[in-house]
């Protein structure tokens, strides 16, 4: 039983205990039954009136609650509506009071939920606004008069925060270039004339709008700027190059020279007018040195001829170079020339560099070969005979190499530019093949030339004999006793003979005695004349002992150091 219903009881018990007690004080007092009974009727209208207005009371409570129930519901779905949420659900069985109860919490929460953000909108909206003025940018399009969802407010703080990111790259960028600007404008001693160029450099940064469009503006000013400082710096270079040529060709003191020191670097405007009054004094000297100008000219000329392997035919085309009649047209044509040649120069410089480290190695290569067949590199003093072979070894492997490097890039080159690479007044291909004929024509030549000296010597033996290869003080020591040297020539002169080459190489002298000699085959003795004194060798002398013919000279030294032929 509840404790309301209890009391309701106890309540009923009181009531009848004070009517009992009325009427044993009415009994007491002796009241009479018709007073009672009226007093019995006061005491229930008063009971009656007191419950009446109890229970209108609580039905008034009852209706409030209902009517309050029935305005938070609507209050809740619209908000429900507002805030993009599902409408709230009751859960369950629940009293009025409780129901009242809840929906008056939900309709709460949801107005905080709405003004919340209601004002996150608001804060979003004016960020959007500042951001959108610097960025000269449309703003966020939304509708500031409903409760934007969640998801709508999400999407506005994305975009808020890409503003930011924007704002702070072009504010790097403007502060960069910016500084670029101002470094350039210094450089070039300019000053802001423009209404654009004045807010770039003088006004606040803060107060610079960030558009694309002045961000495309800034740096056309800039790419100007650089543009301009670029042909003052090529402008000043070209100055530069032009006072040192003039120094060179007027050999100018370098005490004069360390004077215009101060304006030999930068490009600024008083830089550029002070390189400029350098060249027209240089330019007034030149004139008043015609001749010794254009002598200077001339040996850069021959320099740049030397190096772009130019040919006699192709020196003597440039006629100017010839002439003594010293005057200005001479000199602009000595210097068109030079600026021409400096020209194709530059333009082949990779080519002529590789044609000159050919040539450098082929040089080599003939020193090697002349060395080569120098018998007096046998002495071999400190290894350098060694040291040459390998050297020589590495340029027969490299030359062609090389060669071949330069043939592809060559035939690139003439592909590209449809004419032929010259060198020397020849294709390069075709002075390389004639370098190396030549070479193999003039070790032809020599050979044959050795071939014949040894051929003629070794008659010159085979008929006469060997000459004396001592020296004269031994010369007379040698024959001691007419004994042995008798024995000598009748018992050795036919081996001696036979095989010449081998005298040298003891350096004795061998005297001949009248008496008939052996052919050098050993078949038949040779027939001398008494009469004339001249001794006639047979016709198949030179093919008896062909191997004793060639063993003369450079051929005894081939057998003698094998792996060093000449």
């Amino acid at each position: 039983m509840r404790r309301s219903e209890v009391l309701a009881e106890e309540s009923i018990v009181c009531l009848q205990k004070a009517l009992n007690h009325l009427r044993e004080i009415w009994e007491l007092i002796g009241i009479p039954e018709d007073q009672r009974l009226q007093r019995t009727e006061v005491v229930k209208k008063h009971i009656k009136e007191l419950l009446d207005m109890m229970i209108a009371e609580e039905e008034s409570l009852k209706e409030r609650l209902i009517k309050s129930i029935s305005i938070c519901q609507k209050e809740l779905n619209t908000l429900c509506s507002e805030l993009h949420v599902e409408p709230f659900q009751e859960e369950g069985e629940t009293t009025i009071l409780q129901l009242e109860k809840d929906l008056r919490t939900q309709v709460e929460l949801m107005r905080k939920q709405k003004k919340e953000r209601k004002q996150e909108l608001k804060l979003l909206q004016e960020q959007d606004q500042e951001l959108c003025e610097i960025l000269c940018m449309p703003h966020y399009d939304i509708d500031s008069a409903s409760v934007p969802s969640l998801e709508e407010l999400n999407q506005f703080r994305q975009h808020v925060a890409t503003l930011r990111e924007t704002k702070a790259s072009r504010r790097e960028e403007f502060v960069n270039i910016k500084r670029q600007i101002i470094l350039c404008m210094e450089e070039l001693d300019h000053t802001p004339d423009t209404s654009f160029e004045k807010d770039v450099v003088c006004e606040d940064e803060d107060a610079f709008c960030l558009s694309l469009e002045n961000i495309a503006t800034l740096q056309k000013l800039l790419r100007q700027l650089e543009m301009q400082k670029s042909q003052n710096e090529a402008v000043c270079e070209g100055l530069r190059a032009q006072i040192r040529e003039l120094w060179d060709r007027l050999q100018i003191p370098a005490k004069e020279r360390e004077a215009v020191a101060t304006v030999m670097t930068g490009s600024k405007a008083k830089v550029k007018n002070a390189l400029q009054l350098e060249v027209d004094r240089l330019e007034e000297l030149k004139m008043q040195n015609m001749k010794k100008v254009i002598e200077a000219i001339r040996i850069e000329l021959t320099q740049y001829w030397d190096q772009c392997f130019y040919s006699q035919e192709q020196r003597q085309a440039f006629a100017p170079y010839y002439s003594e009649d010293y005057t200005e047209d001479l000199l602009q044509l000595h210097d068109a020339e030079i600026v021409q040649l400096r020209k194709y120069y530059d333009v082949h410089k990779e080519l002529f560099e590789g044609v000159q480290k050919w040539e450098d190695s082929w040089r080599l290569f003939l020193e090697f070969e002349r060395k080569a067949s120098d018998p007096s590199r046998f002495t071999n003093r400190g290894g350098n005979l060694l040291k040459e072979e390998k050297q020589r070894a590495k340029l027969q492997k490299t030359l062609p190499k090389l060669e071949e490097e330069l043939k592809a890039r060559i035939e690139m080159w003439e592909e590209e530019h449809s004419k032929a690479f010259v060198v020397n007044g020849q294709k390069f291909m075709e002075y390389v093949t004639e370098q190396w004929e030549m070479h193999r024509s003039e070790k032809e030549r020599a050979k044959q030339e050795r071939q014949l000296k040894n051929k003629k010597q070794t008659e010159t033996e085979m008929l006469y004999g060997s000459a004396p290869r001592t020296p004269n003080k031994r010369r007379g020591l040698a024959p001691t006793t007419p004994g042995k040297v008798r024995k000598l020539n009748t018992t050795t002169i036919s081996n001696a003979t036979a095989n010449s080459s081998i005298r040298p190489v003891f350096g004795g002298t061998i005297y001949r005695s009248p008496v008939s000699r052996l052919p050098p085959s050993g078949s038949k003795p040779v027939i001398t004349s008494t009469c004339s004194g001249k001794k006639t060798p047979r016709a198949g002398r030179h093919g008896a002992n062909k191997e004793n013919l060639e063993l003369n000279g450079s051929f005894l030294s081939a057998r003698t150091f094998k792996g060093f032929q000449i």
